[in-house]
């Protein structure tokens, strides 16, 4: 059976849209995307999905450890062997305070691709293939809208720049935001419904990784 890493932050890890401060709702772990695409799969699952995980940045307010690359890091080292690993990261790049156009976050996830497809890695799994996964885009709206100004526009460019950023590395890329939209509530989660079909998309994907 193969063995799925999933590998993001909080719509890896399932939290559902923010109406109010203080509010920490996830869902539960059959209906989260991961979930959802390893059953249809019969995979073994690993999520590793943390609330604020940047792909480069450590965060002034959360915390050094929001940085990727060390989460990233403990990961792979901490499970295995895996078969294939998905990562979707750079929503919280965008947050204003980073500064980060869409270049630099895309350098942030090119560094996560290099661990990740770097030997010592690659050899410690017996090799493993990775899912660059683009986020749906940011919306500008709901409690969260002032920590990602400027994130729509940003948003838009990301797509094509991971797209481009997977093929130069030898990942397989798909693009979230061509299934599924970010909530109205808080422009950055996604509920049950969205996830049920980015779970379903991302599985048909997976399937045709190990063939």
């Amino acid at each position: 059976m193969p063995t799925l890493l999933t590998f993001g932050d909080s719509n890896t890890h399932g939290s559902l849209p923010i109406a109010k401060r203080g509010e920490r709702r996830r869902l539960g772990p059959r209906k989260r995307w991961p979930g959802v695409a390893a059953r249809r799969l019969e995979w073994e699952l690993i999520e590793a999905g943390l609330p604020g995980r940047t792909a480069q940045f450590p965060d002034p307010v959360m915390g050094a450890y929001m940085d990727g690359r060390e989460g990233l890091n403990i990961a792979l080292r901490s499970h295995g062997p895996i078969d294939v690993m998905t990562l979707m990261l750079g929503t919280n790049d965008q947050k204003t305070r980073f500064g980060a156009d869409a270049s630099m976050i895309t350098a942030g996830i090119a560094a996560l691709l290099d661990m990740a497809l770097g030997d010592e890695l690659q050899d410690r799994h017996e090799g493993f293939k990775v899912l660059l996964i683009s986020p749906p885009a940011v919306r500008e709206v709901g409690l969260l809208a002032g920590e990602f100004l400027g994130a729509a526009k940003k948003s838009a460019a990301l797509p094509g720049l991971y797209a481009e950023l997977a093929d130069k590395r030898g990942a397989e890329f798909m693009d979230a935001g061509a299934v599924i939209e970010t909530s109205d509530i808080d422009g950055i989660h996604f509920g049950a419904e969205a996830h049920a079909a980015l779970g379903n998309a991302v599985a048909e994907k997976l399937g045709t990784m190990l063939t």
